[in-house]
């Protein structure tokens, strides 16, 4: 099952804060897998060897399936559990989140490393950009070129994503309504050509809302 849209970021990103002399760095990516989220996790890691700790949680698939957070060390419930609420709180999905702490020798005490870490998280999250992605059908419109220029204006008017037109000795556009509207977009297709386009469904597909 694919969702017809979810929330999650752009691209990797990493932003740091600083509290009571401590260095925490938000890292956030998003991740197609729970295999793609451990790498990543690993390589925070490995980039930051003399960290004091490197606690993450991730939150991957469409009914949030794999879901895991680690504290690295700290006090149990003061970090990994932090940062998978901030991922839940967001409504975001697909997503790895990994803050980095440098301990500056004053103690924060439960409470205030579970607030660091929230922070650490949406500093991270935000550096990445929240995103929407909404699911699109491919559908081929095939027509005689005496047909374009109507195709071309009702599809423009009616504000349809548009992936790309072949000229050959016909015109196939290849048009990407959003999946939930794939149907009704078939039957006005059909309706304003009079029944004389070819039209090929394909594959479904995620773009970001609004670009």
């Amino acid at each position: 099952m694919m969702l017809n849209r979810y929330s999650t970021v752009r691209m990797e990103a990493s932003n740091e804060i600083v509290i009571k002399k401590s260095r925490f760095i938000g890292y956030a990516k998003p991740v197609e897998s729970e295999e793609e989220a451990v790498a990543f996790i690993d390589e925070i890691k490995r980039l930051h060897r003399s960290a004091t700790h490197n606690c993450s949680a991730y939150l991957i698939g469409e009914r949030d399936q794999w879901q895991k957070a680690s504290d690295d060390g700290e006090p149990s419930g003061t970090a990994g559990k932090p940062i998978l609420e901030v991922i839940k709180n967001k409504g975001l999905k697909n997503v790895v989140v990994v803050v980095t702490r440098y301990f500056g020798g004053i103690m924060l005490g439960a409470g205030g490393l579970v607030r660091a870490y929230t922070d650490g998280a949406v500093a991270g999250i935000e550096a990445a950009e929240e995103i929407v992605k909404v699911l699109h059908r491919e559908v081929y419109v095939d027509v005689d070129y005496t047909w374009y220029g109507k195709l071309e204006n009702e599809l423009h008017g009616r504000g349809t994503r548009i992936g790309g037109t072949d000229f050959t000795d016909r015109v196939i556009v290849r048009c990407l309504p959003e999946t939930t509207e794939a149907e009704p977009f078939v039957a006005w297709m059909t309706d304003l050509t009079q029944g004389q386009a070819i039209i090929t469904m394909g594959e479904d597909l995620y773009f970001i809302d609004g670009e």
